[in-house]
């Protein structure tokens, strides 16, 4: 009996998400009375080990070539066998992007419940009761799950990783790999900046900025406290910005510790792409842009003037 945590990579390395999710699942693994098991699938240049600092006791890693790029059905086939191999009760995936293409295919395997969007622990005083996020994150659900094998999707950043001592026992896994459907012809990857899904810090900018010329302060700002850049869905669709950087309810969906916001005026579109920030600014010069309501921080006025004293304030705070 154990609880499983999917650890998802990027070019060989464990992503963000995938530490919040281990520390997730060991936490609910000490719930529940059972072993936190990870299972790593493709070639990895990180050490497995220091997976075990999160509170995973063992690493399965299942290692081969046709496993080095992600297929969503070779890799629910995969983790499937794993699963049942450790006779795992729960598996613990992140709520990101590959975990969203795995875990449909999961649950079917397995015969399992699924609650995607979970935000905290399960409460097992009374069943598996798990709360998530519903109506793009404007309210909650508590789910009771009754199926044997459950499945949870952890949403980015609810649950913040927390490293201690311990090392992992990484073992190879024997899977049964049949070749993938998809073939993989080329990775076309935008380089030299910080990937939204896993950015801490974001700067977005929207119609207010006028057009692309002016998308300089936007970067510069990035540029200075390390942030990622976004774009409203206006900006994205003008071509003012690649659609890569499209955050809301038709583009990406991020959980950033910041998300600071110039020029956009907050459509629920938009905001149920952002919403799950920890901490929101906003600069407009609508003092009734809906965005408002939604800001922890917000400042009425206009984009070109704010903006130039912000980035001195920060250039003066960093000695610049």
């Amino acid at each position: 009996m154990s609880v499983l945590i999917y650890i998802d990579q990027a070019e060989g390395q464990i992503k963000k998400s995938s530490f919040e999710a281990a520390s997730y699942g060991a936490r609910l693994a000490e719930q529940t009375s059972t072993q936190a098991e990870a299972v790593v699938v493709g070639n990895s240049s990180a050490d497995l080990s220091m997976l075990g600092k999160y509170g995973i006791k063992k690493v399965h890693h299942v290692n081969n070539e046709m496993l080095n790029h992600f297929d969503a059905q070779t890799y629910t086939r995969v983790i499937g066998q794993v699963t049942e191999a450790c006779q795992a009760t729960v598996v613990v995936l992140s709520n990101n992007v590959n975990g969203k293409a795995i875990a449909p295919g999961l649950s079917a395997r397995l015969k399992a419940g699924l609650v995607a969007g979970a935000v905290s622990l399960p409460d097992t005083s009374n069943g598996f009761v798990v709360k998530k996020g519903v109506f793009s994150g404007k309210a909650f659900a508590n789910v009771n799950v009754l199926s044997p094998i459950k499945i949870i999707g952890l949403t980015p950043n609810a649950f913040s990783p927390v490293a201690g001592e311990g090392t992992a026992e990484v073992v190879a896994f024997n899977a049964s790999i049949d070749a993938p459907r998809v073939k993989h012809l080329a990775t076309n990857k935008v380089q030299g900046q910080i990937p939204l899904s896993e950015a801490e810090l974001v700067i977005s900018g929207g119609r207010g900025l006028k057009g692309s010329e002016n998308w300089g302060m936007i970067e510069e700002l990035a540029g200075l406290i390390g942030a990622a850049t976004a774009c409203s869905r206006a900006v994205a669709d003008a071509h003012w910005r690649p659609h890569h950087e499209h955050v809301g309810q038709t583009g990406g969906s991020i959980a950033p510790n910041l998300y600071f916001a110039v020029g956009i005026s907050g459509a629920i579109q938009h905001l149920a792409g952002v919403n799950r920030s920890k901490v929101i600014v906003v600069i407009n010069k609508d003092p009734e842009a809906p965005f408002f309501k939604a800001a922890d921080y917000g400042i009425v006025g206009d984009a070109f003037e704010v903006m130039p004293k912000v980035i001195d304030a920060v250039k003066k705070l960093k000695g610049a």
